[in-house]
Parts: C-alpha cells; sequence; structure tokens
C-alpha cells in the first residue's frame, strides 16, 4: 500500500540549504572511500582561541548551567554593547541586543518579526542561500538585483532606487559578502544610504558576521548613520572571526520595539543560546579584534594563492575579493561542454562534475541567485588549496 508522507505546506516553500547538501554528498562519497576535498562549507579551519575555551571551562565550573534569559545573559549583552560602539561606533543598549543560536537565527527572527505575506524584500545577487528560504518561508516576494564581476558585486544607490517600491518592507545587505567576499566601502554605504533616506517605509538588514575578516577596507556599519539607526537591525556573531562556528552563538542590535519582537519570536522556538556557549562568546566580543590578525594573515595569503592558481585555469574570471574566505568566479566558459554522460549546462551540473571526476565539492551558483559562478572556500590549508586546484585544472581539461 502507498503511503504518502503528510508533512506540511510550509515544508515545500523551503529548499535544502545547498553548502549543507553539497557537504553532506560529499561525505557519502568519502564513506565509499573516495578521497574528496571539500571546498563547499564556509568554516575557519583554525581552532577557537585556548582563552575563549577556558572561559567556557570557568562557565561549568560556575553553575551556568540553568535556564537564561531568553534574549541572553546581561552581562553578555553588556559585552556586546561594548563592541557594537568599540567597532561599529553604532550605540545599543543591553535591552537593544538579542543573543541567539547562531546569526542564522538572528535573521529569521527579524523576518519572522517585521515581513509579512505579500510584503518586499530586496536581496543582492549573489546571496547567501539563506536569505531566500527565510524570504519564502514568510511568503513574502524576493525582488532581485543582479550584481556583477566586473563591478566586486556590488548594488549601485541606481540599482537600489529601481528596486524600491511602496510594497517594499526590508533590505536585506551582506557586507562582507557570503559568497564573494565582496565588501563595500564608507563612501558606497553612504551613497546607498541616502537612497533608503528617502524611502521610510524601508528596513534595513544589515548582516555583518564576516566583518573582522577583511583585507584592508574598512568595515562601515549602516545603523551608525543617525537616520537610519531606527530602521537599521545589525546581525553579527562570534562564529566566523572567532572560529566559534560549533558554539553556535549570533546576536542582533535594534530598536528596542525590534529587539523586542524578536525575543518574543525566540521565546516559543529555541529560548535562549547555550549558557555554556554565552560565556565563551563574552570572552571573544571583549577582546580587541587585533587579537585574530594572524589568522587574518593567513586567510589574505590562502586568498592570493587560490587565486593565482585559478587564474592559471582557461576560461575562468576571477576578481579579487576584499573579505570573508570565498572566491565566486564565473566558470560560464564551460557551458555547452560535455565528457562522457556528463554535460555542463549549469553551474549545478559543473559542481556535479567536479564532485564525481575531480573529487572536490564546490557550490553552484544556482543557490546565490546566480547562473555563471561557484563558490569555493578557501578557509582550509595551502597544500589542501593546491591540490585542489590542481583537481579542478584537470577535470575541466576533460571537457569538449
Amino acid at each position: 500500500m502507498y503511503y504518502m508522507e503528510p508533512t506540511s505546506h510550509f515544508l515545500s516553500l523551503l529548499s535544502e540549504s545547498a553548502t549543507l547538501a553539497m557537504t553532506r554528498r560529499s561525505r557519502e562519497l568519502s564513506n565509499k572511500g573516495l578521497d574528496i576535498i571539500n571546498l563547499s562549507l564556509g568554516e575557519p579551519d583554525f581552532d577557537t582561541p585556548d582563552f575563549i575555551k577556558e572561559a567556557a571551562f570557568k562557565g561549568i565550573e560556575n553553575n551556568f548551567t540553568h535556564y537564561m534569559p531568553v534574549n541572553g545573559y546581561a552581562d553578555l549583552r553588556e559585552a556586546i554593547c561594548h563592541k557594537f560602539k568599540r567597532d561599529n561606533n553604532i550605540v545599543y543598549t543591553p535591552e537593544q541586543i538579542v543573543v541567539s543560536t547562531g546569526a542564522k537565527q538572528s535573521l529569521a527572527n527579524v523576518i519572522l518579526s517585521l515581513v509579512d505575506e505579500g510584503d518586499e524584500v530586496i536581496l543582492i545577487a549573489p546571496f547567501w542561500v539563506s536569505y531566500i528560504e527565510q524570504v519564502n518561508m514568510v511568503k513574502a516576494k524576493a525582488v532581485i538585483i543582479q550584481t556583477e564581476l566586473e563591478d566586486d558585486f556590488k548594488m549601485t544607490p541606481a540599482q537600489l532606487e529601481k528596486a524600491i517600491t511602496k510594497k517594499t518592507k526590508l533590505l536585506i545587505l551582506n557586507s562582507p559578502s557570503n559568497p564573494t567576499g565582496s565588501i563595500y566601502t564608507k563612501e558606497e554605504l553612504s551613497k546607498l544610504g541616502e537612497v533608503l533616506k528617502k524611502h521610510e517605509n524601508v528596513f534595513i538588514l544589515s548582516d555583518e558576521i564576516y566583518e573582522h575578516i577583511n583585507y584592508g577596507i574598512k568595515h562601515h556599519s549602516l545603523a551608525s548613520d543617525p537616520e537610519l539607526f531606527n530602521r537599521t537591525i545589525t546581525v553579527n556573531g562570534v562564529s566566523k572571526a572567532y572560529a566559534m562556528t560549533g558554539w553556535r552563538i549570533g546576536f542582533l542590535g535594534a530598536p528596542d520595539w525590534i529587539a523586542k519582537a524578536c525575543t518574543k519570536i525566540q521565546g516559543q522556538f529555541t529560548s535562549g543560546a547555550s549558557s555554556i556557549a554565552q560565556r565563551a562568546a563574552l570572552t571573544a566580543v571583549a577582546e580587541d579584534p587585533s587579537c585574530i590578525s594572524d589568522m587574518v594573515d593567513v586567510f589574505k595569503s590562502r586568498r592570493d594563492l587560490m587565486l593565482s592558481l585559478l587564474n592559471e585555469i582557461p576560461g575562468i574570471k576571477t576578481n579579487t575579493p576584499g573579505a570573508a574566505f570565498y572566491i565566486y568566479p564565473d566558470i560560464s566558459y564551460y557551458y555547452g561542454t560535455s565528457y562522457n554522460e556528463y554535460a555542463i549546462n549549469d553551474s549545478n551540473d559543473l559542481c556535479n562534475f567536479l564532485l564525481e571526476i575531480g573529487h572536490v565539492a564546490l557550490v553552484p551558483g544556482d543557490a546565490f541567485g546566480t547562473q555563471s559562478h561557484i563558490r569555493l572556500s578557501y578557509a582550509t590549508s595551502n597544500d589542501i588549496i593546491i591540490e585542489s586546484c590542481k583537481r579542478i585544472k584537470h577535470a575541466l581539461t576533460l571537457l569538449k
């Protein structure tokens, strides 16, 4: 007898995360004995610094093992306020801070709190894979602004102006960007800000999780502009800068009423984030960001290495990312080619080919809202970068 699985309509609105799907597929092949290099997941290969681990041990010793406030421990929220003032020139009060189980939950809290069915949300393609899924989740309309590699994947004020309508509720801005590594300068953000000031119906969700992994362009936050403060929600966390992905701590700063709304949403889903992870996060955000400068220097060196190797491969076009740990090359040169049963018509085909034949796991650009690119993460060792690019180059020579 055929049995239909009675899942909800809500589930049908969501797709599996492309980055997690590729990681899952690479693990499946690895379990079959294949030597797979996984460049699909955006995770620092460094260990969490010892001084942060020690704070977690002290949290256990001091019995931080009970329920915590939904929006986070008061001293952590105080430390986050200090961080926002020190690094971003934004003045928040502890009541305007919400600590969550990762920045992804912070983003979801905001969208669930602000966006209704029928509202429009502006996304800048390439965009992080979960943005559009979270917009779909509330049955809002994603209005997508396409950017180009030649422009470092940055939106212009004219594009923003054209995309805004009376139905626009939210702009999601990600600087530095995943998947491109692009970072807007203060001057560029100021010009975008001038457009936003003319449209008081538009809120800004500024995802700044990669702010400290940048290579010379000073990070700037839109919420530091007094005229935009009351419409801007700033999301950040400790996962990337402090190599704390597994600790699952993100946070947001927002006007009081938005922070209260996000706390209400979170209170019905997860309540507060892990008590021990919060103790570790307090120590991380209280430390001057210069403590991770050595890690950032290593990432910059790896970026340069991967760029040099990719630029040796015929047909691949790259720019020079200014931040994060991703390269997002144009690989459309290989569309229309084939090898045995593999026909390359889009980025999904190419990534599948490179996984099956080259044994390198990458993420197709389709997941990020573009058709001509793939994402590579260089958050790995030089030896792995060299070997992966060697495999990619060899596999691509097979396509005719």
